[in-house]
């Protein structure tokens, strides 16, 4: 059975298309440090989606990474690292969350990120109430991934 080679054109786009996704994809770091903070519903009005409802694993963005709107439908994965205070020293609970980036954390914002209260309390104690993190856009943790293998 005789193998066939790709042509040198195809096989050129190909290297091309991937080398372009790596340098735009993949992220050098692994996450970000930051703190979290909870709000509760309703989740409507947003200030990316008006009235539309997008769910209730979302969150706001800080003016860390808000970027006068460009968060708008980001997916971020976030992880608990640890307590912010003693009220809840071990309030992690070993998981991580993906949320979209559905508004802006308002003024006098207390974390990096704001996320629903159902999103926190998969990743840690509601009790107590902010906690450390690290969070990684979601795109670029899936194409770091793939990268490793």
């Amino acid at each position: 059975m005789a193998v066939t080679m790709p042509n040198k054109e195809m096989l050129v786009v190909f290297l091309a298309i991937v080398a372009g996704l790596a340098t735009t994809m993949v992220s050098p770091v692994a996450g970000i440090s930051g703190t979290a903070t909870f709000y509760t519903p309703p989740y409507t009005p947003s200030a990316c989606f008006g009235n539309a409802a997008e769910g209730t694993t979302i969150a706001a963005a800080s003016e860390v990474f808000w970027d006068g709107g460009a968060a708008c439908g980001d997916r971020y994965v976030v992880t608990c690292t640890g307590a912010t205070n003693q009220g809840v020293p071990h309030p992690c609970t070993g998981r991580s969350v993906t949320v979209k980036i559905v508004d802006l954390c308002p003024a006098g914002c207390r974390g990096t990120i704001d996320l629903s209260q159902e999103a926190f309390a998969v990743i840690a104690d509601p009790d107590a109430g902010k906690i450390q993190i690290e969070y990684t856009k979601y795109g670029l943790i899936l194409f770091s991934k793939l990268g490793d293998g």
